[in-house]
This record gives structure tokens, sequence and C-alpha cells, in this order.
């Protein structure tokens, strides 16, 4: 079974990390993944929530990349993060760590996070059960792609 790391905009996107834990939890999904997500971490230390989130994504075997609207907005503390926000924060300790990469893309219209440029990942066209389920089984480990 999957270790999934989900990496996500908690202010604007929790409900779909919500949804994954519903899938997960009802025996009529064919949805199952051991969620290595980290529940809400209560600090506002950034060098302790930096460190609860690597553990997680190394416990891993995947991370899910969940990409809405404000995927690639620049958090408050991007200085103190090391990168443009968290899930790109997630997503480069993903690449480190050599953990195979998914998305789902909320929206075709929605910009990646700028973590996910030339690198290798699969990708789910919609928040669907198959689509993701689909999207995890094939997601690649993340070396850079190379372009002419």
């Amino acid at each position: 079974m999957n270790t999934v790391f989900v990496s996500f905009d908690y202010e604007k996107d929790k409900h779909y990390k919500y949804l994954l834990e519903a899938w997960h939890a009802n025996p009529r999904f064919r949805f199952v993944f051991d969620d290595g997500t980290p529940t809400e971490i209560d600090s506002y230390n950034v060098g302790r929530i930096k460190a609860a989130l690597t553990l997680k994504v190394k416990a891993a075997t995947h991370t899910l990349v969940i990409v809405g609207a404000n995927a690639n907005d620049r958090h408050r503390n991007s200085g103190l993060i090391g990168h443009r926000n968290w899930i790109n924060f997630e997503i480069n300790q993903s690449i480190a760590n050599s953990k195979r990469i998914a998305i789902v893309m909320l929206n075709p219209h929605n910009t990646l996070p700028e973590a996910l440029s030339n690198v290798r990942h699969s990708v789910a066209r919609s928040f669907s059960q198959d689509d993701i389920i689909r999207a995890l089984d094939e997601a690649p480990l993340p070396t850079l792609t190379r372009y002419a």
C-alpha cells in the first residue's frame, strides 16, 4: 500500500484533503492509502513546521499535490520557509528524498507550483477516485526532465 503525503493549500483546499480521507474510510470506495500527511501542526515556528513536514515526506512513498488556484501564491513567511510557499517546500523535500510525485489539477487553468518545473510527475486531470488512483499508480520518480 502506498503511503501518501498530501500537499495542498490548507487555507483554500483543505476540503479536498478531507474528501480523500472520506474515500479511504468508506469501504464502498476502492481508494485506499496510508495518509502520511501530518495533522494540523500547532506551531507558528517555521523551523518546527519544516522539521515535521520533512519527517512526514521522508516516511511517504508518494506525494500527491493538490493544485488549486492558490497553489503557487507567495506565503507571508516565504523568506523563512525558503520557498514561495509550503507546497513548494513540500515538493522540494519530495524531490530531495526521491518520492514519487502525482498531481491533481482542480482546474486546468491553475498554475503549477514552481517547484514542479522540469520535474517528472503524473497528472490526475480531475478530482475523481479513478483518476487519482491512476496518477498515483503511474507516478514516476521525480527526475529532472531535459528539454532540447
